[in-house]
């Protein structure tokens, strides 16, 4: 079967802007989703980008107003500078890994409910009981995470590692194949691309 590998992090606004437009599209072509959320900064770290508050200020004030706009088109609310962020990604990466690997429930409701908590609704994607409040809220055991941290911390750092290796640089970025995506803005190209056209 069609695999789009996803990564991700929950800390980033352009995948809280994807919604769920990735399942919508994995549905249309018969694909399953890989979940590989991973360590943002830690990425640029390594890959040569730049972590939001060393960029130069010209920098922020166009992403403040592509936020915006992306924000509008998509009809998502997003609050531009929330009041939990940054904040750790771990625990609700954690969450979500833990909630793939027991193959039951909605893993792409699950991952935009924790994006959506953080860009939209003001809630602390670090805290035990945000994180326990929304795998309950999408079907998931909310104790799934504890019992699957050391299973889940292990495949976050190995999800980085695969980034790395694969030419992962941001988030989100989709893979099928050798062929990779960039941005929630891309999700048309790889509409596209699982249709045969580009």
């Amino acid at each position: 079967m069609l695999q789009i590998d996803y990564f991700f992090s929950t800390l980033s606004p352009y995948t809280y802007l994807a919604g769920t437009r990735l399942e919508e599209v994995a549905a249309r072509h018969g694909a399953t989703v890989a979940y590989r959320p991973f360590d943002i900064g830690a990425l640029f770290g390594r890959t040569g980008g730049t972590p939001l508050p060393q960029r130069h200020d010209s920098r922020k004030a166009y992403r403040l107003q592509e936020l915006r706009r992306q924000s509008a088109k998509t009809g998502l609310p997003l609050n531009p500078q929330p009041m939990f962020w940054p904040v750790n990604g771990a625990p609700s990466a954690y969450a979500i890994i833990a909630a793939a690997r027991s193959g039951q429930g909605d893993v792409g409701a699950l991952t935009h409910a924790f994006l959506r908590a953080c860009w939209a609704e003001n809630r602390n994607i670090a805290e035990d009981d945000v994180i326990r409040d929304i795998l309950a809220a999408n079907g998931f055991a909310p104790d799934i995470a504890d019992r699957g941290m050391l299973m889940a911390a292990e495949t976050y750092a190995q999800n980085l590692e695969e980034a790395v290796a694969r030419g992962v640089f941001g988030s989100p970025f989709y893979i099928v194949g050798d062929d990779r995506f960039w941005g929630q803005d891309r999700l048309e190209d790889l509409d596209l691309h699982l249709s045969g056209k580009i």
